[in-house]
């Protein structure tokens, strides 16, 4: 009993983390709308502010909050049941449509420069972002390329996993950064009468819209660094695969679900030898077959 106590508590405490990120989130990109419309001059596509304006509003929406939302996606537990091809269609597919969002917006920036004369690619805001972008796009190459086609060994998906996912999380970082040098940057540029040191409302606002994508992110960090919020390594395997067809993960992955699931009970038993054997056949990306 105690052991499915903890693990309602357990789920509760993601519900609520999960619950409080949406939130935040959410309302960032209302502020973000808020800041647009009611302090700048709204948005159009015009080569004018209004066009600049593409850029704070797809950055928060696509490159902050879809791609927070992409990296917990495997961590929904009512998602566990689900294939984990189908959980890596969406993660790809949540990071593609962030991507797009991202571009556009960083289209939205140069057209209104070359349109303005306004020279480009001059701040520590464009270099980091840029690269940012760069990153990004590479890390969603390769992560089509090795662990959604079903060409790369288990070995290269084993040994990649690891930078993977810290490559996500250190880009989902810098992009909050960057994000918050952008707000700066705005601020100091926009704001002459009254200044940005007399802090005018709008200073106010975009500075707690700043706070905001800060505490987002911390939200999703710790929502994707707790090792016992994992998906559970082929927990499906036997579930769902029909008789005779091999499930996603291998006859060792199912019989190591089992053994650790009864750790689990053991406050999830984190020794050595079970967290090699996670990383061993998890990490593997599991060979999803279609």
């Amino acid at each position: 009993a105690g052991h499915g106590a903890r693990k309602m508590e357990d789920y509760g405490r993601f519900l609520a983390f999960l619950a409080s990120s949406l939130l935040v989130g959410f309302v960032s990109v209302i502020l973000s709308l808020v800041w647009v419309f009611h302090y700048r001059e709204g948005l159009s596509w015009d080569g004018g502010p209004a066009e600049f304006n593409w850029h704070p509003v797809l950055i928060i929406t696509g490159f902050v909050f879809v791609q927070g939302i992409a990296i917990i996606v495997y961590r929904l537990p009512w998602t566990w049941k689900c294939s984990k091809l189908l959980m890596k269609f969406i993660h790809a597919g949540l990071n593609t449509t962030a991507m797009i969002l991202a571009i556009v917006s960083m289209v939205a920036v140069f057209d209104f420069h070359n349109a303005k004369n306004i020279p480009n690619m001059y701040s520590l805001h464009s270099w980091i972002g840029l690269a940012a972008v760069i990153f990004y796009s590479l890390q969603l190459f390769l992560g089509f390329a090795v662990f959604l086609l079903p060409f790369a060994p288990v070995r290269l998906r084993a040994a990649l996993m690891p930078i993977h996912v810290y490559s996500g999380l250190t880009i989902f970082a810098t992009v909050i950064a960057t994000a918050l040098m952008g707000i700066t940057e705005k601020l100091i540029f926009a704001l002459k009468n009254p200044a940005y040191s007399e802090s005018p409302p709008e200073a106010t606002l975009a500075n707690c819209l700043g706070l905001l994508l800060v505490i987002f992110g911390s939200l999703i960090l710790w929502m994707a660094s707790r090792p016992h919020w994992k998906r559970p390594p082929a927990e499906n395997a036997k579930i769902l695969s029909p008789i005779g067809a091999t499930p996603e993960g291998t006859e060792a992955e199912s019989t190591m679900t089992n053994s650790s699931n009864a750790d689990k009970s053991d406050l999830r038993s984190n020794t050595e030898a079970a967290r090699k054997q996670n990383i061993k056949f998890d990490e593997a990306g599991q060979r999803s077959t279609m």
